[in-house]
């Protein structure tokens, strides 16, 4: 089994930042993929972004530029980085570790930007 465990999220103002961290623990293989999904309100959960365990990162075009994806390998910790951030931006951010054919999920952490 694996567990994520989020720290991170809040209410920030437009254009202001914030970090999400997620930190994975359990029975990790050397290769996996993890990453971030949200979830606003009335919408589908949609993906954010993703970095496997050799750097190779995805996002969505809607954060390109503004949100950095980024990992620790000896802490099992994945990070959201997120500048610029935008009204539309408010969600549940979920975090996720894929390996082989399994998914798990974290608890989802409210994120919110608003003046």
């Amino acid at each position: 089994q694996v567990q994520l465990v989020k720290s991170g999220g809040g209410l920030v103002q437009p254009g202001g930042s914030l970090r999400l961290s997620c930190a994975a623990s359990g029975s990790i293989l050397s290769f996996n993929v993890m990453g971030w999904y949200r979830q606003a309100p009335g919408k589908e959960r949609e993906l954010v972004a993703t970095i496997t365990t050799t750097g190779t990162t995805n996002y969505a075009d809607s954060v390109k530029g503004r949100f950095t994806i980024s990992r620790d390998s000896a802490k099992k910790t994945v990070y959201l980085q997120m500048n610029s951030l935008k009204p539309e931006d408010t969600a549940i951010y979920y975090c996720t570790l894929r390996q082989l054919t399994q998914e798990y999920w974290g608890q989802g952490t409210q994120v919110t930007v608003s003046s």
